[in-house]
């Protein structure tokens, strides 16, 4: 294998990692514990974590949603506790009858014709999206908005890194919109796709139709990366000219837990179904005419001819797809509303607070926004997230990038009045202002 990939030795495929990461000499553990003696260090541990009772307005992509305590003791159930979909799938008709009614949810709320049985996460769900436009379009390039998550965007890009693909950025105007003209500019000469984010990663909610009319025009798809929450009170994607609609799940019944496991959700278009990543169950009748669910679709190379697989996924986050539907399912539609009406209303309370502090000012002016929005302080967003985390407060995400005061904060349906109250006051103490409402 050495000799193939051209190096001497295993050594080599190290060379790349800096020095002062590399391990140097045995790893410095302490001796075995009984299992008693294991969980009473654990216990010590995970009492100096002081996250758990925060107050938190962070975002950027995960959420502190309320997550109901049924969703766990549904997914231990011996029917669904597999964090795969099993090889030998029709044999275990309760997890793809699940998966099932997951992907009707999905396609219901995204407002498309189909759905796969999930993804990894948001990130490699836009990601596959892009290329399963390329597969569709046979063209070369891909064009990002501006305004993407850019964590999503570096996996994108990463995904994308290898030769003749080209991946174009769509730079967004002063309101935080997209530059439509640019973006006209860039379709000349053809496009596979143009990816959007549903609301942005600043929040902003911005009309996607005429960005679906600008990419068809040139012979492209529009893949929206939606967020689920909003969508409720948001015209749906696929009514507004949608091709691909990909997203994370995380928001639907599934913790923070550090970063993840995570659920990538994907719906598209019937017509695109084989050029779909992934799996997909499907619904039928058996020989005695009864309802049966089977697994229709796997286009993956363990599969199917390596030339014809759609990505190399191994598998669709089952128990984590199966967390949203469950939510889904407990919220209902006028529940799930409900929440998406709170997040939104929050949101805008806390944001007519802090903008009554003087020195407070909204970044992209008065463009509508959904549960995030981006303010601009009189000081250092990093003074104020470290200052507030002393209060037990997690005050937001810090963007420098668009200038040292400038912060991204969230509001959930878990946010109280006495909450968003006491951040704004904390708040104004820093500024050393007075709050005018």
């Amino acid at each position: 294998m050495l000799d193939e990939i051209g190096v001497d030795s295993f050594e080599d495929l190290l060379k790349p990692i800096p020095d002062e990461y590399m391990l140097k000499g045995e790893l410095s553990l302490p001796p075995a514990l009984s299992e008693l003696e294991l969980q009473r260090d654990m216990a010590v541990i995970t009492s100096r974590d002081t996250g758990a009772d925060h107050i938190c307005f962070l975002g950027g992509g995960a959420y502190d949603h309320f997550v109901p305590s049924a969703i766990d003791h549904i997914l231990l159930r011996s029917e669904f506790f597999t964090a795969y979909t099993p090889y030998q799938a029709e044999v275990s008709q309760g997890t793809l009858h699940a998966i099932f009614e997951y992907q009707t949810m999905i396609s219901r709320l995204t407002g498309m014709e189909m759905a796969n049985a999930s993804v990894y996460d948001g990130a490699t769900a836009a990601a596959e999206a892009c290329l399963m436009a390329l597969r569709v379009t046979r063209k070369n390039r891909i064009l990002i908005a501006g305004s993407m998550n850019p964590r999503w965007a570096r996996v994108i890009r990463t995904y994308l890194d290898r030769e003749g693909f080209e991946i174009n950025e769509i730079p967004f105007l002063e309101n935080g919109l997209l530059d439509l003209d640019a973006a006209s500019s860039l379709t000349e000469g053809g496009a596979a796709a143009l990816l959007v984010q549903y609301p942005d990663y600043f929040g902003l909610i911005q009309d996607i139709e005429p960005m679906a009319e600008l990419i068809h025009s040139a012979g492209g798809l529009l893949i929206a990366a939606a967020d689920p929450v909003a969508l409720p009170l948001l015209r749906s994607p696929g009514d507004a000219g949608a091709d691909i609609v990909v997203g994370e799940g995380q928001s639907m019944g599934l913790p923070l837990s550090y970063g993840g496991p995570f659920a990538g959700f994907m719906s598209s278009k019937l017509k695109y179904a084989r050029k779909m990543p992934g799996r997909i169950i499907g619904r039928t009748v058996d020989r005695a005419g009864e309802t049966g669910y089977v697994l229709t679709l796997q286009t993956r190379e363990q599969h199917i001819r390596r030339e014809k697989a759609t990505s190399n996924i191994c598998t669709n986050q089952a128990l984590m797809a199966l967390a949203n539907a469950v939510y889904l399912s407990l919220t209902g539609e006028q529940g799930f509303r409900e929440i998406s009406t709170q997040c939104f209303q929050k949101s805008h309370y806390l944001y007519s607070g802090l903008i009554g502090i003087e020195g407070v000012e909204p970044v992209f002016g008065n463009t509508p926004f959904f549960r995030e929005f981006t303010l601009r302080f009189p000081v250092s967003s990093v003074e104020i997230l470290q200052k507030l985390a002393e209060m037990s407060i997690l005050a937001g995400l810090p963007l420098q990038e668009l200038g040292e005061g400038v912060m991204l904060i969230t509001a959930t349906e878990k946010r109280t009045k006495e909450e968003m109250d006491a951040y704004i006051n904390a708040v104004a103490s820093i500024c050393d202002v007075e709050v005018s409402r």
